[in-house]
């Protein structure tokens, strides 16, 4: 039987939690540098045009992200 080799797998988290703390920071600075809370204009005002643009900062964010990561 063949060990398992953990190191992938230790590697796919690391970027994984790298990716997701890049994409955080990434919207508190969006947060920041907008007029508005987005959040709250989504959650309670129920604007969709809001939740559209921040949606698409999300997607975009993460594929740059995901391709630095990648190399």
């Amino acid at each position: 039987m063949e060990l398992i080799h953990a190191q992938p797998i230790v590697n796919s988290i690391i970027y994984s939690l790298l990716g997701i703390v890049i994409l955080l920071i990434g919207y508190f600075i969006i947060e920041k540098l907008t007029p508005e809370n987005t959040w709250k204009e989504v959650v309670e005002k129920n604007n969709v045009a809001v939740a559209i643009v921040l949606a698409a900062f999300i997607i975009g964010i993460s594929m740059i992200i995901s391709a630095a990561i990648h190399g």
